[in-house]
């Protein structure tokens, strides 16, 4: 790897590491908030669903951040873009860290859930800024740098996770989950000053004139279509306009890509990778933000938050390896896509079924691997098809992974998970269900909640499972203290009734990950067509401006 030679400009590797240090900012309080979940839940006693609903916030800001961002990024450069992020990652710290002990649970709800959504639209302004840079600056190894760039998520994780691991618990000496949550102000600082007084490159379309209706064109009614629905539950149910508001809204805003682009239908090819990353970022990110409690509850939460630095680690260390995948292996992007999909359909179902540390290790490290290479081929291919489109493609398409991790992939295994747990219990002692199961502060009647088009289900009380998770973890200590290290000692100190409670919210999780296992299944099939599609027309290439103008984004526009 030479960056200065690959790098069309001469500060190409400070402004490659700089968008490192930016999106690691990002990594490393999403590392932090997933190992902090069991602190919230405990403090103020939330559900699997709103846990999941503050997790969905922390990406769906995302969505608005990247969107508004690649819009705008050629127009007023890409300084400001990274000053505005600047000034939300301080906003957000200032907004989570109102979340205090004794309130109200709505307060508390609404403070967390605004201060993830503030953070989130801070890591999307700054993925506006970095995509497209390192595309422009490395026009002919996009998928090896764009692996590189995103390389730093993962590196995040681990550090989040690390920190989690070390400073975070229960016992003498562990940090309050706001001090853990303030240590992603560290690299923010780093990432400004990176930034600081550094010339950039305009990409490609900017550079050649293509006007801003120009490169909507590829994205079109079809590319609309996928965007405007996620908006439409983000409005309707993130925000609570209610589906009718929702939907409204997002048809309304569909209207408005058509006028845009000229009523141009869009192109296929871009509706499908639109589909397909839309998938990408349940699968990953929604996987991400649960599967430290998910494993913790499993096996130990000490357990889960190293498993979580594991499959990170994993993945910080392939993303520098998709060069000698693509080229040594022969691999093109598409056929990364379809190996990695059929791993992290088999990593989840195998991780279903865990038992053991190592067993555990083995099935997640199949997952990791399976998710390395999602994000940042799925935007190299974009970039390679679609270069008319320049940042705006590579934005819209970040934004949909991020929307539908908060809106499909977070929400949904928290629904998943409050579905599967209580039916789970009330099926076995359905005593002690009505004793466990969450009620609503407003109505003291058994919570429930639907989620998209799925039947209301109700939950476990979310504070009670907290006390049974600290009974288990005080065990533990006090056995290790005495010199018992039997994982299984600590469960004769819980009552019959808890240890069935504690049983279906296990069975909960492994239901759980069963579920998500269908998302990388669908995402297999739709690698699997394209792979076939493009070996018809004599295999996968990159595409220049001129050749996408010649025939329509490489062949594969419909309009």
């Amino acid at each position: 790897m030479n960056i200065k030679q690959d790098s069309i400009a001469p500060n190409g590797g400070r402004l490659l590491w700089a968008g490192f240090m930016a999106i690691l900012a990002a990594g490393v309080g999403f590392g932090i908030r997933g190992g902090i979940f069991a602190n919230w839940q405990a403090e103020f006693g939330f559900s699997g669903q709103q846990l999941g609903a503050i997790g969905g916030a922390g990406l769906t800001g995302f969505c608005f951040g990247i969107i508004i961002g690649g819009v705008i990024v050629d127009k007023i450069g890409y300084g400001w873009l990274v000053l505005a992020a600047f000034a939300f990652h301080a906003l957000s710290a200032f907004v989570t860290f109102g979340a205090t002990a004794g309130q109200e649970q709505e307060t508390a709800l609404m403070l967390l859930t605004w201060g993830m959504f503030i953070f989130a639209l801070a890591n999307g302004v700054l993925e506006a800024v970095s995509n497209p840079l390192v595309a422009t600056l490395f026009p002919n190894n996009r998928t090896h740098y764009l692996n590189i760039l995103h390389a730093s998520w993962p590196a995040g994780l681990v550090l989040g996770g690390l920190a989690g691991w070390t400073l975070g618990g229960t016992g003498e000496g562990a940090w309050h989950w706001k001090w853990q949550l303030a240590l992603y102000l560290i690299p923010t600082l780093i990432y400004g000053a990176m930034f600081f007084g550094q010339k950039m490159p305009k990409s490609e379309a900017s550079a050649k004139g293509v006007s801003f209706g120009e490169m909507f064109k590829d994205v079109g009614i079809l590319g609309g279509l996928v965007v405007c629905f996620l908006l439409a539950l983000f409005f309707g149910d993130q925000l609570g306009l209610g589906n009718v508001a929702g939907y409204g809204i997002g048809f309304a805003l569909l209207i408005a890509v058509a006028v845009i682009t000229k009523f141009s239908i869009g192109a296929w090819l871009m509706f499908v990778l639109f589909i397909a990353h839309a998938l990408v970022g349940a699968v990953e990110l929604g996987t991400d933000s649960w599967i430290q409690n998910i494993t913790g509850n499993i096996l130990t939460p000490e357990q889960g938050k190293i498993l979580f630095v594991f499959t990170s680690m994993v993945m910080f260390l392939l993303r520098f390896c998709a060069d000698f995948i693509e080229k040594k292996l022969k691999l093109s992007p598409i056929g990364i896509l379809l190996v990695c999909a059929i791993l992290g359909c088999v990593g989840l179902l195998l991780s279903s079924n865990m038992t053991t540390f190592f067993g555990a290790m083995c099935a997640l490290g199949v997952y990791a691997v399976g998710k390395t290479f999602f994000w940042p081929t799925m935007l190299a291919v974009v970039g390679d098809r679609f270069p008319r489109s320049g940042a705006v493609a590579m934005s819209i398409m970040g934004g949909i992974g991020m929307m539908s991790a908060g809106l499909v992939g977070s929400a949904g295994l928290g629904y998943c998970k409050d579905r599967f747990s209580s039916e789970a219990l009330e099926k076995t002692d359905p005593v002690a269900y009505a004793s466990y199961q969450a009620i609503d502060d407003k109505t003291k009647e058994p919570a429930k909640k639907g989620w998209l088009f799925f039947d209301e289900v109700g939950a476990l009380d979310g504070k009670k499972l907290g006390d049974i998770q600290k009974k288990l973890g005080d065990a533990r200590t006090e056995l290790a203290k005495a010199g018992n290290t039997d994982p299984l000692a600590a469960y004769e100190k819980l009552t019959p009734v808890e240890k069935k409670v504690h049983e279906a919210s296990i069975e909960g999780d492994r239901k759980t990950l069963v579920a998500d296992a269908f998302i990388p299944g669908a995402m297999a099939v739709i690698y699997l067509l394209l792979f076939l599609y493009f070996k018809s027309i004599g295999g996968y290439k990159t595409v220049t401006i001129d050749e996408e103008d010649g025939d329509g984004g490489g062949g594969e526009a419909a309009a």
